[in-house]
């Protein structure tokens, strides 16, 4: 059942991380992919460690996710510069 969470999470946070920082090359789709990624990334890491994960709908999980995403599209915004 967390995967479902992950990406909900990382639809949501995928659109917030494109309003942050909007890019030219992929879009709002291209961030909201990226988000996704960027939440399971962000649950796994925050899971592994600092104990908190994607575990539900509350706001720790959103953080957790938020960060994952965002994490994940600085890093690919670099590598794409690159």
């Amino acid at each position: 059942m967390n995967i479902i969470y992950w990406i909900v999470f990382g639809l949501i946070a995928g659109a917030i991380a494109n309003f942050i920082a909007p890019s030219s090359q992929g879009g709002i789709l291209g961030s909201i992919v990226l988000g996704i990624i960027g939440a399971v990334v962000g649950g796994y890491l925050g899971q592994k460690f600092f104990g908190v994960g994607v575990t539900g709908f509350n706001v720790m999980s959103f953080v957790v996710a938020v960060a994952g995403s965002l994490l994940v599209i600085f890093v690919s915004r670099l590598l794409v510069r690159g």
